[in-house]
């Protein structure tokens, strides 16, 4: 009996066999391995026909997409009681409310436990826990975990956090993390979330809100020249990220390349408490009470002018990333900002009613609605190649019109100081779009990136994936915008589904020999548009590649989820030279493919 279960166990046949012959005991558990098996465990031993062997059914929580929003759901573990108790994430803040209340029964009984008769009862019915609806968009969150597994092919990489929020409403559409991990295995190296649970020296996107200050307060003139070379302000030099700076230049050309120089000159005339309080009023230095544990606040300490003018270019002060969130709704909202949130609404489960629902929540008004314009304005410069001085023009995308701000920043030192070494760098970039009415924000922050031209990529195609996926891609670059929603074709024929959308510009990969479609992907009620691509699996026993030219990586992601196979991506954009039609798909196996890009920029 040992023998034969240590091969579905996981555990020695010596291990199984001390258990089995543990002395004066009726009944023996087989654990660990015998603990939480699947259902397939449990037919392969019971197909052994070994005696004495029973199984108990239990429940655990199981999260089907593995590595997947991990430290935003977080996971629930059960106790020595079976009791399922939250612990990290969405998980522990909602536990209450997703566990319910158990259900009773109190009675008169007898010595042996039953219930005499003709003796009154009580029941108290259980109470299921109520469900929870996330704001997170799932298309969405699989383009942020993309981009951040394309950071961790750089060695180096210390944390990373990636967001993606609906500018408009304050909703987190997309977040991920790394390290990360899957919370049905929680082999977990960092429990700090850095999307709350971090702070950090934000560095130069910090000059969006104290230029902001500076515009905002009538101390601002951007045509205004001023000498970028240094500037002395106490006993301390404050130079440019480039040591030299650009000579005389004015103060928006400064800002379009992220001038220390320029900002601790505003600094000064603006003043050490008023730029402390317009960083309070939007929000930094206080939690933003998104629902997740272990917010923390940050610190804005910053007193003498030195300290000052360190925190108007993000040195010397720490945020939080879903702050930094926060503040930025108010260049999308004419100077207001928005409440962020991921909790979408919470329903009774029984009954339907909706015990909670978010919406958008407006804070405060920051800065006038010309102050926000003329940021975005100066933003929008940062990414122009034609600027002189613009310091992100390798985030350009002529997908949609983005407009940004980089930033790096030392990363201080236990011992005291900043840390020495070309990586000990915090880099982050927020890019918003498009330009004429910002929607979407997207924002990430690395520590210890080795490779920045990672982040690049990756930031660009995540711009590229999720303003293609809504829809809100520079008209000048779509061709056709038709749109059309989908129905289920699932246990219909193959060729009564083709009839039917023969008349649409949607693309169908049908998959398999079949003659009836058995699954469908996107889901009934999607909107896709023209050239789009609706994959429908087939009840057919041999599968074929399709013609793959051309396609883009989230398109052959999603073929290779459906046709169990790996693809393995070289390059940046869409696939070429794949000679792949009509090859038999193995189930299980990788393939390179090749990437380039669609549209070819000129470097002028």
């Amino acid at each position: 009996t040992a023998n034969q279960l240590s091969t579905f166990l996981n555990m020695t046949p010596e291990r199984i066999l001390s258990l089995l012959n543990t002395p004066d005991r009726y009944q023996i558990q087989l654990g660990p391995g015998g603990n939480a098996i699947t259902e397939l465990q449990k037919e392969q031993i019971e197909s052994l026909g070994l005696k004495g062997i029973e199984f108990v059914k239990s429940v655990k929580r199981y999260y089907p997409n593995n590595d997947f929003l991990s430290y935003t759901l977080g996971y629930a573990k059960k106790n020595d009681d079976n009791s399922i108790v939250g612990e990290m994430g969405v998980e522990l803040s909602y536990n209450k409310e997703l566990t319910g209340q158990d259900g009773k029964r109190t009675y008169e009984g007898d010595i042996y436990g039953y219930k005499i008769a003709n003796t009154p009862e009580t029941v108290e019915p259980a109470e299921n826990g109520k469900d929870i609806y996330l704001t997170i968009d799932t298309n969405i969150q699989m383009f942020t975990e993309q981009a951040v597994n394309k950071l961790e092919e750089a060695s180096s990489l210390e944390w990373a956090t990636i967001s993606v929020t609906n500018a408009k409403t304050g909703e987190i559409l997309g977040v991920a993390s790394s390290p990360s991990f899957d919370p049905n295995i929680k082999e977990i190296k960092n429990y700090y979330d850095p999307f709350v649970s971090i702070a950090y020296e934000p560095g130069s996107t910090m000059k969006i809100f104290s230029f902001m200050a500076a515009i905002e307060n009538g101390i601002y003139n951007g045509d205004e020249i001023y000498d970028s070379s240094g500037i002395t302000i106490e006993d301390a030099t404050i130079k440019d990220w480039n040591t030299y700076g650009w000579g005389n230049i004015t103060f928006n050309q400064g800002f379009y390349g992220s001038s220390n120089v320029a900002a601790s000159i505003l600094s000064q005339r603006l003043g050490g408490q008023t730029l402390k309080d317009f960083y309070t009023k939007l929000g930094y230095g206080k939690k933003t009470n998104i629902g997740l544990p272990n917010e923390q606040v940050g610190k804005l300490g910053f007193q003498y002018p030195v300290e000052v003018a360190n925190a108007s270019f993000g040195q010397g002060m720490t945020v939080t990333h879903i702050q930094m969130v926060q503040a930025l709704t108010s260049l999308a909202n004419d100077g207001k900002i928005l409440k962020p949130y991921l909790i979408k609404k919470i329903i009774d489960s029984e009954t339907g009613e909706v015990i909670l629902e978010n919406k958008r929540t407006e804070l405060a008004q920051v800065v006038s609605k010309e102050t926000a314009s003329t940021m975005r304005d100066m933003m929008l410069k940062v990414l122009d190649r034609n600027e002189i001085t613009a310091s992100g023009t390798r985030y350009y995308t002529d997908f949609v019109k983005v407009f940004g701000k980089t930033g790096t920043a030392q990363i201080a030192s236990p011992d005291g100081g900043y840390l020495k070494g070309s990586i000990n760098y915090t880099r982050s970039f927020v890019g918003m779009f498009p330009y004429d009415d910002p929607e979407i924000i997207i924002y990430i922050v690395t520590s210890k990136m080795s490779d920045s031209t990672l982040m690049t990529t990756s930031i660009k195609e995540l711009i590229e994936n999720v303003s293609t996926y809504l829809g809100i891609v520079d008209q000048s670059y779509k061709a056709d915008d038709t749109t059309y929603t989908i129905n289920s074709y699932v246990n219909k024929p193959v060729n009564l589904v083709e009839e039917t959308l023969k008349d649409t510009k949607i693309a169908k990969i049908v998959i398999g020999n079949g003659d009836k479609v058995v699954n469908q992907y996107p889901y009934e009620d999607y909107t896709l548009g023209a050239n789009d691509k609706l994959f429908l699996l087939t009840n057919g026993d041999q599968i074929k590649y399709a013609n793959i030219e051309g396609w883009s990586r989230n398109d052959l992601v999603i073929y290779g989820k459906i046709l169990g196979v790996t693809f393995n991506f070289n390059g940046y954009g869409y696939a070429t030279n794949a000679n792949l039609t009509d090859r038999v798909v193995v189930e299980g196996e990788t393939i390179d493919i090749n990437l380039s890009p669609k549209f070819t920029i000129s470097p002028t």
